[in-house]
């Protein structure tokens, strides 16, 4: 496992935080917040890619 994918992996955990917390004070933004980091950290594990790169491709989506 390479830097980007552990990396991919705690943004999961901290995604999954952020939505826990969301959940309890009903924060929206908090939430949106982890399901995104979620996603980026699912994304960088199964791809390698940085964060910056995984960025850069969607917003050329």
């Amino acid at each position: 496992m390479n830097s980007d994918q552990l990396e991919g992996k705690w943004k999961q955990v901290k995604g999954q935080f952020k939505q826990k917390y969301g959940d309890v004070t009903d924060d929206d933004v908090t939430y949106s917040e982890g399901k995104f980091d979620e996603m980026l950290g699912k994304l960088q594990e199964k791809t390698g890619k940085s964060k910056e790169e995984l960025k850069d491709e969607i917003n050329r989506m």
